[in-house]
C-alpha cells in the first residue's frame, strides 16, 4: 500500500520525445586577420595576390542583429566607394570624349573630386547591388603596403602570368574522334575534352 502504481511501457512503443531538431544561432564570432601577400590565389590580372596572416589578431562577438547592422554599414561604405569610382570614370570619359582626346583636367581628377552629394546610396538596395569586385593591381599593392607589407615578392607576378597562360590552353587537339595515343587528355588520365 506504500507503493505508487507502476505502469510498464513497452520498448516497442516508445513515446516520441518532443525534442526540437532545429539549429539555433544567437551569436556571430568574427576573426580578423592581418593582410599578407597571398601566393595561393590567381587574380585575373597582374601580380600581388592578397592573403592573410596565419593567426588572427583580434576577435569580435556580435548578436545576429548587431552583425546584420555591421554588414549593412560596411556594404554601404563599399557601395559608396564603388559608385564614386564609377562617377569619376564617367567624368573622365566625358572630358576625354570617351577616351579619344587627351585631357589634363581628366588626368588630374581623383576620388576627392567626386562629391558625396553626387552619390545616392540611400535609394539603392545594398543587398541587390553588393558583390565582390576584382581589385586592380595598383589597389592590391596599396592594400598590402597599408597593411605593413614592406617587400612585395616580384616573382609572384611572373608565376601568376604563367598560370594564367597555362589555363588558356585546355583540352586536346582531337577532332571528330579521339586517338588515345596522341590525345593529351587521355594521356593525363581524363576524359577527352
Amino acid at each position: 500500500s506504500g507503493f505508487s502504481p507502476f505502469t510498464a511501457t513497452s520498448i516497442l512503443k516508445r513515446q516520441k520525445q518532443l525534442r526540437r531538431k532545429n539549429v539555433r544561432f544567437d551569436q556571430v564570432t568574427v576573426y580578423y586577420f592581418a593582410r599578407r601577400q597571398g601566393f595561393t590565389s590567381v587574380p585575373s590580372q597582374g601580380g600581388s595576390s592578397l592573403g592573410m596572416a596565419q593567426r588572427h589578431n583580434s576577435v569580435r562577438h556580435y548578436t545576429l542583429c548587431e552583425f546584420a547592422q555591421e554588414q549593412e554599414v560596411n556594404h554601404r561604405e563599399i557601395l559608396r566607394e564603388h559608385l564614386k569610382e564609377e562617377k569619376l570614370h564617367a567624368k573622365k570619359m566625358k572630358l576625354t570624349k570617351n577616351g579619344t582626346v587627351e585631357s589634363e583636367e581628366a588626368d588630374g581628377l581623383t576620388l576627392e573630386d567626386v562629391s558625396d552629394d553626387d552619390i545616392d546610396v540611400e535609394n539603392v538596395e545594398v543587398d541587390d547591388y553588393f558583390f565582390l569586385q576584382p581589385l586592380p593591381t595598383k589597389r592590391r599593392r596599396a592594400l598590402l603596403r597599408a597593411s605593413g607589407v614592406h617587400r612585395i615578392d616580384a616573382e609572384e607576378k611572373q608565376e601568376l602570368r604563367a598560370i594564367r597562360l597555362s589555363r588558356e590552353e585546355c583540352g586536346c587537339d582531337c577532332r571528330l574522334y579521339c586517338d588515345p595515343e596522341a590525345c593529351a587528355c587521355s594521356q593525363a588520365g581524363i576524359k577527352c575534352q
